[in-house]
């Protein structure tokens, strides 16, 4: 019992503490908010002073230690959280915080990082971006933190008031220094504000007790003071209750003209990027186009190249049909030159082979009859049947050699005679 009653005096405690934070935070911006309409904000303003001290605490609330490598918990700055949160902000101001040469601590980072976004006017943009992040924010903070919370997005909307304000600071004053503890002020609201209902009460017994004086008293004198108090009582709470209209349609009016301003500068960039989409659509459409037309102008073309080629290689086919066929000699010439060329292989003189050229086998019958006409012998039956044995293949074959190279062959050695000798 006594486990589970401090359990629930714990969760009690964080519910109360994230709401002190939250409505104090939520009345520091209202005081700025006043404040901005008389005056400038710096440093030295003791609303902006309370201000940055209670979103230190709520970007602080249950922030989770830096765990070393012996196992110890070293206590971390929120600027480390922003930094890996806020990375990927457009134009964001991190890199800048981290190379400033007189802001060291993470802590002094942090509060320079602050100032540097409400001159920006882009606080709630940071806040906002960060809460999206949702893995890194559940990294850095334990369960019941503020930033964890669905009041966080209510507090992103509530900065965005700020950004009506013109702040001015000097990023090189006292309070960066990280020896400073972040300190709430909240005396400013607890001022005790009386209702209309407690000033007509009050008037009530202002009466009564007027009444009951007036024994030693006069009645003028006394009806006098109670319709003068009466009236200026009533005055002070018309006043207050104007006065706080006021304020409070001054809120709303600096409220919706940044939320209008950040509707049409989102709405400004969603125009301006779907032109450019729409742009990157027609150029990509207009080169798949000239790429199609490209394509079927080279596809036509090798039709074209193929075509050529095809006709040129029929009539090149042709050509060398005719003319392998005009080439080709007669069967009666094949004949005469065949016997010619074996009469001369195989004729004998002094027991030896006789070797010699002729350019064309008009040469060799010339020889051929030459060296009949000087022997003096007639030709025998036993070369006829030579002369017929010629006309075969292999005898073809032999004249067609002899004609490519244009002369005779003769062995190199001394050949015996065939079976066949001249009668």
């Amino acid at each position: 019992m006594a486990s589970l009653s401090r359990k629930r005096g714990a969760g009690r405690s964080s519910v109360v503490e994230r709401k002190n934070l939250l409505t104090v935070c939520r009345f520091s911006v209202k005081t700025l908010l006043d404040r901005s309409c008389f005056e400038t904000i710096d440093d030295a303003s003791p609303e902006f002073v309370n201000f940055v001290s209670i979103l230190e605490h709520i970007l602080s609330h249950r922030l989770k230690g830096q765990t070393t490598w012996f196992g110890y918990e070293s206590p971390r700055s929120f600027w480390d959280y922003i930094k890996a949160a806020c990375s990927k902000v457009p134009h964001n101001c991190i890199r800048s915080i981290e190379s400033m040469e007189n802001v060291r601590s993470s802590r002094a980072k942090g509060r320079a990082w602050m100032r540097v976004v409400l001159m920006e006017k882009r606080l709630s943009e940071y806040i906002s971006f960060a809460l999206k992040d949702f893995k890194t924010t559940r990294r850095f903070f334990e369960e019941g933190a503020i930033i964890l919370r669905e009041e966080a997005g209510l507090l992103a909307d509530t900065l965005i008031g700020l950004n009506i304000i013109d702040f001015s600071f000097c990023l090189k004053g006292e309070g960066l220094d990280d020896s400073c503890p972040a300190v709430i002020d909240y005396t400013p609201y607890l001022k005790f504000t009386q209702s209309a209902d407690s000033i007509s009460s009050d008037e009530e017994e202002m009466r009564t007790l007027g009444s009951s004086g007036s024994e030693s008293s006069t009645p003028d004198k006394t009806a006098t003071a109670a319709s003068i108090f009466t009236e200026q009582s009533n005055l002070v709470s018309k006043c207050k209750r104007f006065e706080q209209k006021y304020r409070m349609a001054l809120e709303q009016k600096g409220y919706l003209e940044e939320l209008v301003r950040l509707r049409e500068a989102q709405l400004s960039e969603a125009v301006s990027h779907n032109k450019a989409l729409q742009q990157s659509l027609a150029d990509t459409h207009l080169s798949h186009t000239l790429e199609k037309q490209q394509l079927e102008y080279i596809i036509v073309e090798l039709q074209n190249q193929l075509t050529v080629l095809k006709n040129n290689d029929l009539r090149s086919r042709q050509e060398l049909t005719a003319h392998l066929t005009n080439q080709w000699p007669s069967p009666d010439a094949l004949d005469a030159n065949a016997v010619a060329l074996d009469t001369l292989l195989y004729r004998k003189s002094t027991g030896e082979w006789e070797e010699k050229s002729f350019q064309s086998l008009e040469q060799l019958s010339a020889g051929m009859s030459l060296t009949s006409n000087t022997q003096g012998k007639e030709e025998t039956p036993s070369l006829r049947g030579l002369c017929g044995s010629l006309t075969s293949v292999a005898s073809y074959k032999s004249l067609a050699s002899l004609r490519s190279s244009e002369c005779l062959a003769s062995p190199a050695t001394e050949i015996s005679s065939p079976g066949v000798t001249p009668s």
